[in-house]
């Protein structure tokens, strides 16, 4: 099949990788032709890399809604778009470029999870398991029939960016077995979502992560799992003798103890007492970005029973 790949961040990129080891023929790759770095610098985007690398034609994305842009998709004569994650709306216009229409592959078992922040809402909602689904793009987001879903356990302790990393792949998986579909059955329609399952993702705002330790240790620790790497989850660790330093705490889990000690103290374990017990830091990143061990940074902080955190407003 000829098809038209659309990929705007990390995520995109395994599944291209894959397309250009199979007889189907990548004619175009619509992407951002750049991304913001550190320090706010633009750099190369990942999937324009990628694409470069294989020799992919590149379609800058900022004219993806514009008319012009769908009739210069449907020059292509591509059979085929395949959409990866979240990006802008596809109109009908350019989805009607394709003879066999658009296809998109989406971070969340469908109808669960719609939106562009699956993977940290699966998390914050504390599910056992997520997946990626292949379905229909159609006028309504992440609501078209399903092709293809492949499952995957969440790790008791894995935080946005490992999760986002093993589902990026496992859609290559699932991307495969779509287009065995298609191959047979272009037109293939897929199976309807059950929309009284559906759950929305919204993009994840930083009060849907602030961390208040008068919180249940299980709430703090999903928190703190689903925020990296955004700036979110903050916390400031105070000394006894009042010496303070922002961090956040990266991965964290929860554990059952009769604590009587107020929410946020370092207790005789070194771990934090909470509204119900105690959360127990893997790890930290400074605020300079450096991630740390939680034992390592006891030692280089001195850190003893009685010492606090606290919570901090963004």
């Amino acid at each position: 099949m000829r098809i038209v790949y659309f990929g705007w961040d990390e995520f995109a990129v395994p599944t291209l990788m894959k397309l250009a080891n199979t007889d189907h023929e990548v004619v175009a790759v619509v992407t951002r032709l750049h991304q913001a770095g550190q320090n706010g610098f633009l750099s190369k985007s990942s999937v324009a890399i990628q694409a470069k690398k294989h020799g992919f034609p590149i379609l800058g994305h900022e004219n993806v809604k514009t008319l012009e842009f769908s009739e210069e998709v449907k020059d292509l004569k591509a059979d085929l778009g395949i959409v990866a994650a979240s990006g802008p709306e596809l109109s009908a216009p350019l989805r009607n470029a394709f003879g066999g229409g658009c296809i998109g592959i989406h971070p969340s078992l469908l109808p669960k999870y719609r939106g562009p922040s699956p993977i940290a809402w699966a998390i914050l909602k504390g599910e056992k398991k997520t997946g990626v689904t292949v379905f229909r793009v159609t006028d309504q987001p992440y609501a078209g029939p399903v092709l293809v879903q492949r499952e995957t356990m969440i790790r008791p302790d894995e935080i946005w960016f490992e999760l986002h990393y093993r589902l990026a792949r496992i859609a290559c998986d699932a991307i495969d077995a779509a287009l065995k579909i298609l191959n047979e059955d272009i037109h293939y329609v897929g199976v309807p979502q059950d929309e009284s399952q559906a759950t929305s993702a919204p993009e994840l705002e930083e009060t849907d992560c602030f961390v208040r330790f008068d919180e249940s240790a299980r709430t703090i620790a999903l928190k703190c799992r689903a925020s990296w790497p955004w700036s979110s989850a903050f916390s400031k660790y105070v000394n006894k003798k009042g010496a303070a330093e922002n961090l956040r705490i990266l991965r964290a889990t929860a554990g059952a103890a009769d604590i009587r000690l107020p929410p946020g103290t370092v207790t005789s374990e070194l771990k934090i007492a909470t509204a119900d017990g105690e959360l127990e830091i893997q790890q930290l990143a400074l605020l300079d970005g450096r991630v740390i061990a939680w034992q390592d940074f006891v030692k280089r902080r001195q850190v003893s029973p009685g010492d606090r955190f606290e919570p901090v407003a963004r």
